[in-house]
């Protein structure tokens, strides 16, 4: 009942703010199936979707259903390791390799360079070079058939990063920057080679439990997704034909620490402004996690973004793969927040990728730049 009375408010506060809807309908009228939009600023909370929860059907997005999160995953993870350099237990600027010697890491690997992702590790999902090379990984979401034929497959995190290191380098370590999922993944290892628990464990107890977020979920191996929850697709071409399959039941093992999470736009609010309000970290380390390597803009799994003038500074990070993909925004000091979750067909050629950027362009300029550059 608590549910349903929370909806009622909401969808009449919505009628308040209608430049919001708009937004997400001019997302979906881009190509993007559905979109579940949450805002937390001075006016109070709004929240909404447009589009639709599954192809063919009529229902919108449900505005508290459950989504893969993607690369938000990295987040919580770089919450959990700066969590344990603050007990003593981590270092920073210590050598992966002290902490996992198993792998033969290159000694000039820290673990600041893998929560920054300059360690130059190869990423084992594939690798996009700027000249247009593509050095295939694991059968991920850029791989089309093979990724749906393979998709409740189970991978080992361990050999997920022997794969990363059975592969030239990106660069030396400490010498550039690329986003590599392999990082996360040794972040994760590092976690439950520290306390001797899993990172699920780690996570419930140190950052889900003691918040509240009873949407999360570090589902591993399972296939499974809580409902309510709209639906994610990928469409690949099987002999000569397309093929669209729903795809939202799959073993996320494929992409592991580097974006296997399960949440809610409410859980992502509460995260968000919790952590850059300093209630997860000491405001010594959250300042490192804040900190933007200059050629990205990435800090220590979390990203920084100025948004002009009017804007200010925003903390945020996104996610998405396999047809889900989840925006989480803040200002610095929490008291705004924008998460939204959006339901797609996916593909290999990330064919929906221009319509994503713009839809996160689009609602940062309407939630935290009063609409600059509105359209119409």
């Amino acid at each position: 009942m608590g549910e349903s009375l929370h909806t009622t408010k909401n969808s009449a506060a919505g009628q308040d703010r209608p430049e919001l809807q708009k937004a997400i309908q001019e997302i979906v009228d881009s190509g993007i199936t559905g979109v579940s939009l949450r805002v937390h600023d001075e006016r109070g909370e709004w929240v909404g979707s447009a589009g639709v929860s599954e192809l063919g059907g009529a229902a919108k997005p449900p505005i508290d259903g459950h989504f893969r999160m993607g690369s938000n995953t990295k987040t919580f993870t770089a919450t959990l390791v700066l969590q344990m350099v603050a007990e003593g237990r981590i270092g920073l600027d210590i050598p992966a390799a002290d902490y996992l010697p198993e792998f033969g890491l290159d000694r000039r690997i820290t673990v600041r360079m893998l929560l920054q992702h300059t360690s130059g590790v190869f990423n084992f999902t594939g690798e996009l070079f700027e000249d247009g090379t593509v050095v295939p990984g694991i059968p991920s979401t850029i791989a089309g058939k093979e990724w749906v034929d393979n998709r409740f497959h189970t991978y080992r995190p361990e050999e997920l990063v022997r794969l990363a290191l059975s592969k030239p380098a990106r660069f030396e370590p400490g010498t550039g920057w690329s986003y590599s999922n392999t990082n996360y993944v040794l972040a994760r290892l590092l976690i439950e080679k520290t306390t001797g628990r899993s990172c699920a464990e780690e996570t419930q107890e140190r950052i889900l439990g003691p918040l509240g977020l009873s949407g999360t979920v570090v589902p591993y191996t399972s296939p499974e997704i809580p409902e309510p929850h709209a639906h994610a697709y990928y469409r690949y071409e099987d002999a000569g034909r397309e093929k669209t399959v729903d795809v939202t039941r799959h073993n996320p093992s494929w992409v592991s620490a580097g974006g296997d999470m399960i949440s809610t736009t409410r859980d992502l609010h509460t995260f968000i402004s919790a952590l850059v309000s300093g209630k997860l970290l000491p405001a010594p380390l959250l300042a490192e996690m804040r900190n933007p390597h200059p050629a990205s803009g990435f800090g220590l799994g979390l990203r920084v973004q100025d948004v002009g003038t009017d804007g200010g500074t925003v903390l945020f990070h996104n996610g998405g793969h396999g047809g889900h993909a989840a925006l989480m925004y803040s200002t610095p000091d929490g008291g705004r927040t924008l998460t939204a979750a959006l339901n797609y067909v996916d593909d290999a050629a990330l064919s929906l990728a221009e319509a994503f950027q713009k839809a996160q362009q689009r609602l940062v300029e309407e939630v935290f730049c009063g609409g600059a550059g509105r359209a119409g």
